[in-house]
């Protein structure tokens, strides 16, 4: 006999409001057996260090509503000229869903804060201290309102083009914090021209690094927090797990950024993964290829003992 069919024939028998009514009853059992779906919750962050709020969007996974598990967390870093809700207005959270469905990777929470055009680093002038709000309030204060693992085993960090420079170097800045790093299309530039043209793609460049890096450009202070010069001592960052990859035909160039990385790791003897893929830049890359970082994410997060 099918287990439901008490239920199936009570819910013949009922009309009007009594039907309405068990309908909702059955309706909200199934969901607390099946767990509730995943959802994304925006907020915002009062920070002491930057004198302001800053927007942010956490992506929970399906039954966090439901239950009192602790989970993994990823945070991901958006790219330059987008913000917190980038993640979920175009594919990310779509792949993230369909990647738990599908049981290629399981639950995590995913958080997407506003990095603006910071580059994710204390500026060289000092207004913008992003980088210790980063570490020294957002962090805690995730941990705080959500369920996570906190320890670093169970924290990881990624991002895309600016958010993949900042995802290289927060995490071997920070190895302490996190145990992984990935990045899509990382903003990588290992030197400037000199005189740095005034248009074009250099152009370009030196005005969006005004902001982070000095107006005009401080040359020295970029090369102190670039990932390429982080790269040059592994021993500061030696038990990070290390995965990106690169559009061969990136419209900024970034390829070559990602190719000496590859190298300077490489000749470290530094274990990563590193991956020339065919596309672009963006998101028509990352509706492509961003399975690959979530994947491997969820793989350091199960290794390390910090997932279930």
């Amino acid at each position: 006999m099918n287990p439901l069919q008490p239920s199936i024939d009570r819910l013949r028998s009922l009309t009007g409001p009594g039907l309405a009514l068990f309908t909702f009853i059955l309706f909200a059992a199934t969901a607390r057996a099946q767990g509730t779906p995943a959802r994304l919750e925006c907020n915002s962050l009062s920070s002491i260090i930057l004198g302001r709020a800053v927007d942010y969007c956490a992506a929970l996974p399906p039954g966090y509503d439901a239950g009192t598990a602790r989970y993994p967390s990823l945070y991901f870093l958006h790219g330059l000229f987008e913000n917190e809700k980038s993640w979920s207005e175009h594919s990310g959270q779509q792949t993230w869903e369909s990647l738990i469905t599908q049981g290629k990777i399981g639950k995590f929470i995913v958080v997407m804060p506003d990095g603006g055009e910071s580059f994710y680093i204390n500026s060289f002038d000092g207004h913008e201290r992003y980088e210790d709000f980063f570490i020294q309030e957002l962090i805690p204060a995730i941990d705080r309102k959500y369920r996570t693992i906190a320890n670093r085993n169970a924290r990881g960090i990624s991002g895309v083009s600016m958010g993949g420079y900042g995802a290289l170097h927060l995490g071997m800045r920070h190895p302490g914090v996190f145990g992984s790093s990935s990045a899509h299309s990382a903003a990588l530039i290992a030197r400037f021209p000199h005189p740095l043209p005034t248009d074009g793609r250099w152009g370009f460049y030196a005005r969006v690094l005004q902001m982070p890096f000095g107006s005009p450009l401080n040359e020295a202070y970029f090369a102190l927090n670039n990932p390429l010069t982080l790269a040059g001592q592994p021993e500061q960052f030696a038990n990070l797990k290390l995965y990106f990859d690169c559009g061969d035909q990136d419209r900024y160039g970034f390829d070559a950024g990602a190719k000496q990385l590859d190298e300077i790791l490489t000749s470290k003897g530094f274990p990563h993964q590193f991956v020339l893929r065919p596309g672009n830049h963006g998101w028509s890359y990352l509706d492509q290829y961003l399975h690959f970082s979530l994947e491997f994410h969820w793989q350091v997060f199960s290794q390390a003992g910090g997932a279930k």
